[in-house]
């Protein structure tokens, strides 16, 4: 199941911004220290719109998009990083095609490829995006958003496998029923906490414990949050607690959500 990983005003020739709900309609940044705002929508509603403000993006993304050889995924990516770049826009000050966008060393062998970031770290950000719908965050501090859609058994057997022995344990021990909905809070919880230490999927899966049951697992360095999402997907996060750039106690963010 793996995934990519990245306000109402918008710079003058931008295009329209993602439409947002009010944070009081959305709880799940509430008690997340550090984030500052969570944004998702359905790729169906923002494909149109993504498409035709393409020349947004840079020369890296344009051909990226170009790449794509479905539709579906070629929507999906342009929702995804028009979006990002208009949020990032507004959050930076700045025209959204002018958001310079690079990355980190990787975590696991130090090629060019690793988490992207904004140089600076003047805000922090991660994407996600599946079968139809998108996910942002923004933060203060190193973040890793993951959304998936809630996969079918097969693929659930396939991949279960792969797993922290203790969430193989966990998983071995629910109805059948519940195997597909508890596999995908696992997932999404692991590649948030993988995409947040910039690791990415190059970790083996086993290696990291978030645990599948209804809680994820405590972690002293960062905290692992599910998030509400739309029906058939579920979503995670994780956000630094500890170390530079750690979020002061009791700070907390805001959320919002394309309708």
């Amino acid at each position: 199941m793996p995934t990519d990983t990245p306000t109402d005003r918008t710079p003058s020739g931008s295009g329209a911004s993602p439409d947002r709900e009010a944070a009081t309609d959305h709880d799940a940044t509430a008690a997340l220290p550090g984030v500052e705002l969570l944004w998702s929508g359905r790729v169906a509603d923002h494909a149109a719109d993504a498409v035709a403000h393409r020349h947004l993006l840079d020369a890296e993304e344009s051909a990226r998009l170009d790449a794509f050889l479905r539709d579906a995924d070629r929507d999906a990516y342009a929702v995804a990083h028009v979006a990002l770049r208009r949020l990032l826009g507004e959050r930076l000050g700045q025209a959204p095609e002018a958001v310079t966008l690079s990355r980190e060393p990787c975590a696991h062998c130090g090629g060019p490829h690793g988490r992207p970031v904004v140089p600076g770290d003047a805000v922090h950000f991660s994407l996600s995006h599946t079968s139809g719908l998108v996910m942002i965050a923004l933060a203060g501090v190193t973040v890793g958003v993951d959304v998936e859609g809630v996969p079918d058994p097969g693929t659930v057997a396939d991949v279960a496998s792969q797993l922290h022995p203790r969430e193989r344990k966990e998983l071995a021990a629910l109805p059948a029923a519940q195997l597909p909905a508890a596999f995908a809070r696992c997932w999404t919880r692991k590649e948030a906490l993988l995409k947040a230490t910039g690791v990415g999927l190059n970790e083996e899966l086993s290696l990291t414990y978030v645990g599948a049951g209804p809680q994820p697992a405590a972690n002293a360095d960062w905290l692992l949050s599910d998030l509400p999402t739309y029906p058939g997907y579920t979503a995670a996060i994780a956000v630094r607690l500890t170390g530079p750039g750690a979020p002061p106690p009791h700070a907390t963010g805001r959320a919002a959500k394309a309708r």
